[in-house]
């Protein structure tokens, strides 16, 4: 787990998101507080529940952006899901203990991954000896001469092409490593899941267990081999994942991606306003629905035991962080249990013109940067005023205020109509250089700025 302290973990979000600091500097504190726990005694870190956190928005401000770097930052396991896609138990849809299930999977690739690259030093060995062993096989050793070696035996002589086999091996080392062979066509055999080939059907909303049934029976049945005819530099590869799976102990990444999930695992929910009963509605049927993945998801926040096909899972110290625009809900509107899981809320504000013109300018992959390297690629350089930034930006408020307000999003289709036809042309302008100024950008989104209705489909 990363501990960079709160000001280091907002130094860092700035540079991929602006503005918003109230949100970044209540997740960095959360975070913070994490690392924080670790370092307590046992007993008493047992005792210290995560404060989750609800953040309040409209589209397109940074909620699943601050989350998503957070994760990133801490290497922490994550899982972002929409609150949208669970049902009620006993209708069709997804269970909320899938998330668990799924948050268990991004744990165990996480681990495994990084227990691949402690071995992939003896990995890669094991590999270029392998492939060496496919280019030259090895002679079989002559039991009955073994001792000192006489020239003058007849038939220890016969053994000599052993010792040239050995130097030869040497060679083929020397020109694989100076990648000589890498054209070079081998067979190699490779591993094919076991099964029967059928697929398990599961029941609508136990989609889970229908899974795990298909994994217990792959297990049931032994892995194939087949022969793939691949280049020398493919077979490489290939053999380096399989010396890795060799040598990396599942048992012992299932145990430890457990521990990490359970004591520092980040699930997202996004769209929780969605699920939010609306108090004035008069008890519709959808109402109670929302209600019901509500008190489905409280047992879950609250701290419960799910079980995996890697064992149990404890959620009890699990990270929450919702999201939702709450437009037309507001968090009063989930059932008091929710609510008194997520006692911190922070809102986002809605982005303006400097925010638009600090989007397009500042971060580290801002989108001037993005479709400058694309371009790039075709050997066709482009560049923008300060001018023509501050002419979108400007742009990307006015729609946003008339038509629906998607924030930042804006920003994305306005740049790609900007630039389409340079896009297209591309490949037939190599070597030139444009420069992008407001008069351009006025040009290519007058026709949409002047039809409003238009304006709504395409931006």
């Amino acid at each position: 787990m990363s501990n960079l302290t709160p000001r280091e973990i907002v130094s860092e979000l700035d540079k991929f998101i602006i503005g918003q600091a109230d949100a970044k500097r209540m997740v960095a504190i959360a975070m913070r507080n994490r690392w924080r726990r670790q370092q307590l005694p046992a007993e008493l870190r047992d005792e210290i529940a995560p404060k989750n956190i609800i953040m309040m928005g409209p589209t397109g401000v940074g909620k699943t952006e601050i989350a998503r770097r957070l994760a990133k930052l801490s290497g922490c396991p994550f899982f972002k899901v929409e609150a949208t896609k669970f049902t009620e138990v006993g209708y069709v849809g997804r269970d909320v203990e899938s998330m668990v299930r799924d948050l268990m999977e991004i744990g165990i690739n996480l681990v495994r991954k990084e227990e691949m690259e402690k071995v992939k030093v003896k990995a890669e060995k094991h590999a270029e000896d392998h492939l060496l062993d496919i280019l030259l096989p090895a002679s079989k050793p002559q039991q009955q001469n073994v001792g000192f070696f006489n020239p003058n035996d007849p038939q220890q002589q016969q053994e000599k092409p052993a010792v040239d086999n050995n130097s030869t091996r040497e060679k083929f080392r020397k020109m694989w490593r100076e990648g000589k062979l890498d054209e070079r066509e081998v067979e190699i055999e490779v591993t094919v899941q076991g099964g029967t080939g059928v697929e398990i059907m599961s029941v609508p909303g136990m989609e889970d267990m229908g899974m795990q049934v298909n994994d217990m029976i792959g297990k049931m049945f032994p892995s194939k081999t087949k022969t793939r005819k691949v280049n020398i530099r493919e077979a490489y590869e290939i053999l380096i994942q399989q010396e890795s799976d060799k040598l990396v102990d599942m048992d012992n990444v299932a145990e430890l991606a457990r521990e990490r999930v359970e004591q520092t695992g980040i699930l997202f929910l996004d769209e929780i306003d969605k699920i939010a009963g609306k108090h004035d509605s008069g008890g519709s049927s959808a109402d109670v629905s929302r209600e019901g993945v509500q008190r489905d998801l409280l047992p879950i926040v609250e701290g419960c035991v799910v079980n995996t096909k890697y064992g149990m899972v404890k959620t009890d110290h699990i990270l929450f962080i919702s999201a939702g625009a709450f437009h037309y809900a507001k968090p009063s509107d989930l059932i008091p249990e929710l609510q008194g899981r997520f006692p911190l809320r922070v809102e986002l504000h809605a982005l303006g013109k400097d925010e638009f013109y600090r989007i397009l300018t500042e971060p580290q992959n801002a989108l001037t940067v993005q479709y400058k390297a694309l371009l790039e690629t075709e050997n066709l350089t482009i560049d923008f005023t300060r001018d023509a930034l501050e002419e979108i930006a400007g742009y990307a408020q006015k729609i946003n205020e008339e038509t629906e307000n998607i924030g930042a999003r804006r920003l994305y289709t306005m740049m790609e109509t900007i630039l389409s036809d340079l896009s297209f042309n591309a490949p037939d302008m190599s070597g030139d250089e444009i420069i992008i100024d407001a008069s351009e950008v006025k040009e290519q989104l007058s026709d949409i700025i002047e039809d409003r209705d238009l304006s709504r489909y395409i931006l």
